[in-house]
């Protein structure tokens, strides 16, 4: 079989033909919605088929991280509630805080009842989670609470039991586990799930087809799901229905509504011959397409496959969070050890139980499970209102970290519609009314490049028209009413002056060339065989991409841009905003070659796109942004992802990636800090000059440095991530 081409929107050379279909870059495409005309597309091979079903079966894992999600927040909330009792009878609270247990029979067993079924209950997930630590050789924060637990729940017993121990630390056990577990719900609540691309693969494509039976114009027509399609079926794509499968036109013409596959808002002319592409909708009339191919042969398959493979190599980093945990781990061990030791050879048995108990519970702190849990969760929550969705933490501490920020320019540094950007007019004729007339022609027509002239004339009378007429693969035409009398103009590109035998006249060619050397499309007015002016129309620039340009430079990141457009088009755009680097060409599949290219130059990379072909890239980027606006798929595929279409959002992104990333280490030092200092003097060696951390003093430090950790990441409320400021207007 041969190499599947992609989709070539945007990415033929300038426009030589009607460029009321050639402003997406395609040279022969019909000139508006619903006209038919040849086409020179270069085509997409099949995308199609089993990858629904592929998807779909990956959304289990989808379902299971909000499971997860939910077993942490339910036992939360239980623990919460069965340890209310625990702490308030406990002798060791009430002697802290004054007050004497309420007695009555049995008063004596609540504590180490409740607390039992807060460890089992409560802890369980900690306790399988250390088991998987240690299989790995691997200890972190699973380990380190799980050792915490079980020696405070063994000593509570013992101590319960009368067993020569006065260690009640059934309250602490019973706070440890809940703090923890709250700790982790609100991270767990923050991540979000990476599997979430998938399903929005899936949902792409429609569960059943319309396959036609017998001819190409039969009627006899079976309904069957997607996944018993076969290449060479014929099947009927109805108008507003999906394409279930990548093919080639047999019958019919329909403008399709590609975005979800491209990112491009305009719908895109496909006719017999011409390549469709799996998930894009026919918005205008039904077609024919005949299956070209199925399952793991499937364009789009392969987008899936790398979206999981990226998204897989990158949840490999591990946490700040559990780097501190292993450390502690290996500090709280040594110092066990070394104080059992150092009290029996002392002659003291009673008080190496009791020191190394003390400095194996104390040496997990609250506070280090709260220390990054509560700056994203605070951090995720900043960011939602500045309009930014933190989808991976990871993600988000890379950011501060970024050496290129690499832009997708249609419909992200662009609009993706085009714009009026320059009039020239024949020697005698007024600017402003070829404005005019061209806008009256174009008036009847609802393709974007019409409404573009329209939208340029607003605020000008219009005169009336009549007889409007499209020419395929020319142009349209309109009788114009001046004066009372009709007469005839029409709008088109080169092949209409051509085929009018009209001569651009000297003055208009000279700013036509100019036009056409930076990219823009091209349109001329014709009457009687003569052209009256031209018309320059190029995807505009949004209004904010050259401050956010400017201030990614100031901050000393790098700015690229990666484009489908021709190489003209896309170095004229990227001149206009200081891009450092342009790739221009790029066919859909290279997007993720190109940010592995920069990757492998030494830069962490942050993309920025919009479409589903920008989706493996957005994955395979240390940092994939998302424009909201974009598809499903490269929301999903992304670990952050912007709400609006404004570019200086991505500093709003950075900015909140360093003053995180600030509170985490430091929420991490005064936890762990903490312990360093906390865990000796648990362990007595300073017993020789009469002083000996309490479990009870141990207690109240480790819950003031809980508070400390809570209200240094409340601070993260204060960073302004207005874009507007952050960026602010060149």
């Amino acid at each position: 079989m041969s190499t599947p081409q992609q989709p070539t929107t945007g990415s033929h050379a300038p426009h030589h033909d009607h460029p009321h279909a050639e402003h997406g870059g395609h040279a022969d495409h019909a000139d508006h919605a619903g006209n038919v005309g040849p086409a020179d597309h270069g085509g997409d091979e099949a995308h199609a088929g089993h990858v629904g079903h592929d998807a779909r079966a990956a959304h289990g894992d989808h379902a299971g991280h909000g499971d997860h999600v939910a077993q942490f927040r339910n036992r939360f909330w239980w623990t919460l509630v069965l340890s209310i009792p625990v702490v308030v009878f406990s002798s060791m609270v009430g002697h802290v805080l004054g007050y004497q247990p309420a007695e009555f029979p049995g008063s004596t067993w609540i504590s180490p009842i409740l607390g039992t079924i807060v460890f089992v209950y409560g802890g369980a997930p900690f306790l399988r989670g250390a088991v998987g630590e240690l299989r790995l050789r691997q200890p972190g924060m699973m380990t380190l609470i799980a050792m915490a637990i079980s020696v405070a729940f063994l000593a509570s017993w013992a101590t319960s039991l009368g067993l020569g121990l006065d260690l009640d630390f059934w309250w602490e056990l019973a706070l440890l586990i809940v703090i923890m577990l709250l700790g982790h719900w609100l991270e767990m609540r923050a991540l979000g799930a990476a599997s979430g691309a998938l399903d929005a693969l899936a949902a792409l494509l429609p569960d059943t087809a319309e396959r036609v039976c017998g001819d190409l114009a039969s009627t006899d027509i079976d309904e069957v799901p997607i996944g018993d399609l076969s290449v060479g079926d014929v099947v009927l794509v109805r108008s507003g229905a999906r394409v279930p499968a990548d093919g080639t036109v047999v019958v019919g013409t329909a403008e399709l509504d590609e975005s979800m596959i491209t990112g491009e808002s305009r719908t895109v002319e496909r006719t017999v011959g011409d390549r469709v592409v799996a998930g894009t909708v026919a918005t205008d009339s039904a077609i024919r397409v005949s299956i070209a191919a199925v399952g793991e042969q499937t364009a789009l398959a392969g987008i899936q496959r790398l979206v999981a493979e990226a998204q897989a190599s990158s949840s490999r980093a591990q946490a700040l969070a559990d780097r501190a945990a292993a450390l502690l781990f290996y500090l709280a061990s040594a110092a066990g050890v070394v104080t059992f030791v150092v009290w029996l050879l002392l002659g003291s048995p009673d008080d190496a139980i009791t020191r190394t108990v003390t400095v194996l519970v104390i040496a997990c702190p609250h506070a280090l499970g709260l220390a990054i849990p509560l700056v994203i969760a605070i951090s995720t929550e900043r960011a939602a209102k500045a309009g930014v969705l933190v989808k991976n933490r990871l993600a988000l501490e890379r950011m501060r970290r970024i050496d290129v920020v690499l832009f997708d320019k249609t419909g992200t540094l662009t609009k993706g519609e085009p714009a009026m950007m320059d009039v020239a007019a024949a020697a005698g004729v007024d600017g402003g009314e070829i404005l005019r007339f061209a806008a009256a022609v174009e008036s009847s027509s609802e393709h974007p490049v019409a409404m573009a002239i329209v939208r340029a004339a607003a605020g000008s009378r219009l005169p009336a028209v009549s007889d409007f007429r499209s020419h395929t693969a020319l142009g349209v035409s309109a009788v114009v009413d001046l004066d009372g009398v009709g007469v005839e103009m029409a709008v088109g590109g080169p092949r209409l002056v051509a085929n009018a035998g009209a001569k651009v006249p000297a003055e208009v060619q000279e700013r036509v060339d100019a036009w056409e050397a930076r990219g823009a499309a091209v349109l001329y007015l014709v009457r009687d065989g003569s052209v009256l002016g031209a018309f320059a129309l190029q995807d505009e620039v949004r209004a904010e991409s050259r401050a956010a340009v400017a201030a990614l430079h100031r901050r000393g990141i790098r700015v690229a841009m990666i484009t489908g457009d021709a190489r003209q088009v896309a170095d004229a755009v990227g001149a206009d905003l200081g891009i450092d680097e342009v790739f221009a060409e790029v066919l859909p599949g290279d997007k993720d070659a190109q940010v592995a290219t920069l990757q492998a130059r030494g830069l962490r990379v942050a993309m920025v796109g919009d479409g589903v072909n920008d989706a493996p890239a957005l994955a395979r980027a240390d940092v994939g942004i998302a424009i909201g606006a974009g598809t499903d798929v490269a929301a999903e595929s992304a670990g952050v992802v912007l709400a609006a279409n404004d570019p200086r959002a991505v500093l709003s992104v950075i900015e909140l990636s360093g003053a995180s990333y600030r509170k985490m280490v430091q929420n991490l030092v005064w936890a762990t800090g903490y312990n360093v200092l906390s865990v000796p003097l648990a362990a007595g060696v300073l017993a020789g000059v009469g002083f000996v951390l309490s479990p009870a003093a141990g207690a109240i430090l480790m819950s003031l440095s809980t508070i400390v950790v809570a209200l240094n990441a409340q601070l993260l409320r204060r960073v302004s991530l207005d874009p507007a400021k952050l960026a602010p207007a060149v």
